[in-house]
């Protein structure tokens, strides 16, 4: 017997969460559920967050949470409780399944089965920015091994756990060689524990172009965060299914499971909505919890449903359908059927009670550390790069040399070109002459001398060698 937190949100939300609840206890689930109460009616009792003090408790004392659609209102400084739960609670992976239904219902891609893993806490979405002049933001994207490792574990876990094939692995280290980088290189790491699934690697724009022409050729997609935001939308579109679709957020602690639409006010207390998306968010907790046979009790059972042409009105059409249902009927159905399978879609099956091995992250042995130079960036209004450079020379010490600039990553000194168009934010780079060696205390120096010049130095960024291997993008010229 489990203990979960379940929350049946607004909208259509306490409809579709009675049915899933109906569902998933009819096909034998072992739970016991604290009901707890978030959403609209807490964020305008004057709760900006949208959650109570005592409900974080219950749903980090329990570790596994149901969650139905709510309401953030507009205005007001309302926090998404969305993006609170899973910083708050650490769930650092984000799983979708898109799954085609045809014929029942329309897609272009009839046989698409896949599986987006997104990375959930850091990348570009850790939402580091600055201005630093002013013609130049900064965001900065950051990626760790933790969250590399972490990532990728739970998508071979999950490709094992539910008899999936293959892992794809999608980044862009050709261009972010150290970033990406790393995610690539983990990923080939881990990929080496788990021989008996395939693996492969694309590079994320070629990558994001099959999954919208041939979805068939992948099974399971492992990515950082910025591009599983965009390719687990487009893979839930071009399924024809949003929907229906569930989502799963997870942790190392606690886990949330949900579905991926709205609360949809318009149509609540109608007795229309279908509870398909929340029912599939749902089936992922079954499996996540290792109720792996009733997960595909439901899954089947549901999937039989929508074969029969039971449908509600959201993807009821007089060429598929055969029954125009509410979301009461639609769960009865789906009970109904509980332990048969579909006849022309393709049945699930889940490993029995197999529980997921995500082991903590441990630690690695420190690498040799050593300051190798400094990246001061600069604030100038100049547009001649050797002018800058004349410049930064004179702030130079003890060996420490100015070796390039750089404007938005371009090298345009030494060796420049001068049809280059440059902002007002350039990057200056001073390396150790030969046999000399760099401290951090020439750091200050650097920037002493950039203050006597009044040069306006905005940030500086330390080049470390990692075991003798640079940590820094190189650029030209080094």
């Amino acid at each position: 017997m489990k203990r979960i937190t379940v929350a049946k949100g607004d909208g259509i939300g306490p409809e579709i969460m009675d049915a899933t609840l109906k569902i998933i206890l009819a096909a034998g689930a072992q739970l016991e559920i604290d009901e707890i109460e978030i959403g609209e009616k807490v964020y305008l009792s004057g709760n900006t967050s949208g959650i109570s003090s005592e409900s974080w408790d219950i749903i980090r004392r329990n570790k596994i949470f149901l969650k139905a659609p709510i309401t953030t209102p507009q205005g007001g400084g309302y926090k998404s409780l969305n993006v609170t739960t899973r910083k708050f609670l650490g769930l650092y992976a984000n799983v979708r399944p898109c799954t085609s239904l045809h014929p029942f219902v329309s897609t272009k891609h009839p046989v698409m089965d896949m599986v987006i893993v997104r990375e959930n806490e850091e990348d570009l979405y850790a939402g580091i920015e600055h201005q630093q002049t002013d013609e130049v933001i900064q965001c900065l994207k950051l990626i760790s091994r933790p969250g590399c490792e972490k990532i990728v574990r739970y998508a071979f876990e999950y490709a094992k756990q539910q008899n999936r094939k293959k892992v794809t692995c999608f980044s862009k280290d050709n261009i972010m060689k150290q970033t990406d980088g790393l995610f690539h290189q983990v990923f080939n790491e881990i990929a080496k524990e788990y021989p008996e699934i395939e693996n492969e690697h694309w590079i994320v724009d070629i990558g994001a172009a099959k999954v919208a022409d041939t979805p068939e050729d992948f099974d399971v997609i492992v990515m950082p965060n910025l591009y599983g935001d965009i390719i687990s939308d487009i893979a839930a579109q071009i399924t024809g299914s949003v929907g229906l679709a569930g989502s799963a957020n997870i942790g190392e602690e606690c886990s949330m499971f949900e579905a991926i639409h709205g609360s949809a006010p318009t149509i609540a207390g109608q007795n229309v909505a279908n509870p398909s998306g929340l029912l599939q968010g749902a089936v992922m907790m079954l499996n996540h919890i290792g109720q792996n046979e009733v997960a595909e009790k439901v899954h089947n059972a549901w999937l039989k449903t929508l074969e029969e042409g039971i449908h509600t009105q959201d993807i009821f059409s007089d060429e598929t359908s055969k029954q125009k249902v509410g979301t009461q009927a639609f769960a009865d159905a789906v009970i109904a059927n509980l332990g048969q399978k579909p006849a022309q879609l393709k049945p699930v099956h889940y490993a029995n009670n197999t529980v997921m091995n995500l082991p903590k992250y441990q630690r690695k042995p420190s690498a040799k550390k050593e300051l190798a130079g400094v990246d001061v960036f600069v604030h100038w209004s100049g547009t001649d790069p050797n002018e800058l450079a004349n410049k930064m020379k004179n702030i130079e010490t003890d060996g420490i040399k100015l070796s390039m600039i750089t404007n938005r990553g371009i090298k345009v000194w030494p060796d420049g070109f001068k049809e280059t168009f440059c902002t007002d934010h350039w990057r200056c780079r001073f390396k150790p002459s030969e046999n000399q060696k760099i401290q951090k205390g020439h750091i200050i120096q650097l920037l002493q001398g950039a203050l006597h010049q009044e040069i306006d130095t905005v940030k500086t960024e330390n080049l470390y060698d990692f075991d003798g291997k640079a940590g820094y993008s190189l650029g030209q010229g080094q």
